[in-house]
């Protein structure tokens, strides 16, 4: 498809991607902002202040740990917590080494932890120490030889010029079997081997994703999909050396681990890092730090637009805002309402992407922005509405599948050769969501042809879902579906044949309270329904369309 979407490119941005520093390794561009902007604040953090300088000297040194314990190039670091500076210390320290990250959600309960870390075959893993109970518990059934602990007080200020949440407000305990974060950080060896890092080919994070269906897979990305990414939204944004990014959105997820930690990298620029979204803490921070970029959703806004105390705080330091549509649509009222209210900063939809791209295939250009569609393609991007059934191109206006080819597509899944025929074919991602493009070349994300479930913003896969109900003593047969929520979005909903000995011994409101017990929060079902038999296949498959339909 010719790339009609040029037209409409951002005034002042070169058509073709520049690198900075050219095209190397991102934790080389951390190496750089060290030498350059030594006493500059990378990460500031509930009070704290560290220097570029800082991080460079603590991802040497959690490289040299890793070293030490045997670890090397190719080796599996798990990072199992909230936004914290540890994590990117942990993020930049493994890749230093070679080894390849692998973020695990900090809302995983211990069958999720267990099967990732299995499925990956972690060797280390990183956590906090209000999160190691859950570790603890399937610990001996993984193959994770060193624990990493730390508490975030570890990073965090003496004073902070905001409220704590309560994650910050708990001594640091001690477990056995588990090495300190701060005693390798502040006390342990700088040297280690540096490995030879082809950023085409190798791997440096593994994101769990549904690829098109089944349990999560690992989809492997490299260093130069994280570098492509980094320097095209650092471009498409114009950001600057001086920028401050406000990061409130996890980035153990492939979209806040861009503005938390691949673009400040990229760029130099200052983040301003908090472990969750409480609307009056966030406005004092921008207040405080003169934050410049935000990405969060869209009920974000609305929060800090309605707090009592919103008031009391000087947004004006913010020069763009980008948003994720999730559960509320971002319109031109909201917007317009958030210029007035910010002091004028423009908010646009944050754009599209996935995970097998390492997101951000398409932003939205902040002099033309339109509302309903996510935006245009960006740097050295081909992306097509193709026919899901015959791979015939649609014309412009017609709806059909996405497919994506960049540098940021990834390598495949993880020892999962089926999933990535499917999806990765002659360099194209086959996104298995629905879309279509406009005359102006803005792209229209319409849905999902996979059964992926969108919940609060997390992605759920309907079998790892239904992997885990079969784990309940009473349930003989388990499907999960999708269905519209007005708040979330969409809200599991789970059928289930229960075991004869279990009948009428059992309820819904059972089987709800044990998933909450086992499941992360996005995850487990709002909605549960009992049945007598499920409509399968001949071959026995249980067909979740009908579920649907019924």
């Amino acid at each position: 498809m010719e790339r009609i979407w040029m037209k409409n490119w951002p005034s002042g941005v070169p058509a073709e991607l520049t690198y900075r520093i050219g095209q190397k390794p991102l934790f080389e561009y951390l190496r750089h902002n060290a030498r350059e902007t030594p006493d500059k604040a990378a990460y500031i953090f509930y009070g704290r202040e560290i220097t570029w300088a800082e991080l460079d000297r603590y991802t040497d040194r959690f490289a040299a740990f890793l070293s030490s314990v045997g670890l090397g190039k190719g080796d599996k670091v798990m990072l199992f917590m909230q936004n914290c500076p540890q994590y990117v210390v942990a993020h930049f320290g493994a890749q230093k080494l070679g080894a390849i990250v692998v973020p695990a959600n900090p809302m995983f309960k211990e069958m999720e932890l267990e099967y990732e870390a299995n499925d990956v075959g972690a060797a280390v893993i990183v956590t906090t120490d209000d999160l190691y109970p859950t570790l603890e518990k399937v610990r001996d059934q993984t193959g994770i030889k060193e624990v990493v602990i730390t508490n975030y007080r570890d990073m965090a200020g003496e004073e902070s010029p905001c409220r704590v949440p309560e994650e910050l407000q708990h001594e640091k305990r001690a477990f056995d079997r588990t090495r300190d974060l701060m005693d390798i950080l502040e006390n342990g060896p700088i040297e280690y081997p540096a490995p030879e890092i082809d950023i085409r080919e190798d791997v440096a994070m593994i994101v769990y994703t549904s690829g098109t269906t089944g349990r999560p897979k690992g989809a492997m990305l490299t260093y130069g999909n994280a570098l492509f990414k980094g320097a095209a939204a650092s471009s498409f944004y114009q950001v600057v050396q001086d920028e401050v990014f406000l990061a409130v959105m996890p980035i153990c997820h492939i979209a806040g681990n861009v503005l938390g930690v691949v673009m400040p990298a990229y760029s130099g620029g200052t983040v301003v890092l908090l472990t969750r979204f409480e609307p009056d803490v966030v406005m004092a921070v921008v207040d405080r730090y003169k934050c410049s970029h935000f990405y969060g959703v869209t009920p974000m806004l609305l929060a800090m637009m309605g707090h009592p105390d919103a008031g009391k705080y000087d947004l004006s330091s913010i020069k763009r805002s980008t948003i994720t549509s999730f559960g509320i649509a971002l319109t031109e009222e909201i917007a317009g309402s958030w210029r007035d209210f910010s002091g004028g900063a423009p908010v646009a939809e944050a754009g599209y992407g996935l995970s097998e791209t390492h997101t951000c295939d398409v932003f939205m250009p902040m002099d033309k922005i339109r509302y309903g569609p996510n935006g245009i393609p960006v740097f050295e991007t081909d992306m097509r509405i193709v026919d899901p059934a015959t791979g015939e191109e649609k014309p412009v206006g017609e709806q059909g599948e996405i497919i994506i080819r960049n540098a940021g597509v990834f390598k495949g899944y993880l020892n999962n050769p089926e999933g990535t025929a499917a999806t990765l074919r002659n360099g194209w991602v086959y996104t298995g969501d629905v879309g279509r493009f406009d005359e102006e070349g803005y792209l229209y994300f319409l849905g999902r042809f996979k059964e992926m479930i969108k919940c609060s913003g997390y992605s759920v896969f309907p079998e790892d879902v239904e992997v885990m109900l079969l784990k309940h003593p009473a349930v003989l047969q388990a499907a999960v579906i999708g269905v519209p929520d007005p708040t979330r979005g969409e809200s599991v909903k789970a059928f289930i044949v229960l075991k004869p000995e279990y009948k009428d011994q059992v309820t819904p409101e059972d089987i709800i309270a044990w998933s909450k017990e086992n499941m992360a929060a996005y995850k487990y079902p709002r909605a549960v329904v009992f049945r007598d038999s499920m409509p399968t296949t001949g071959a026995g498959k249980v067909l979740r369309r009908l579920l649907k339909e019924e």
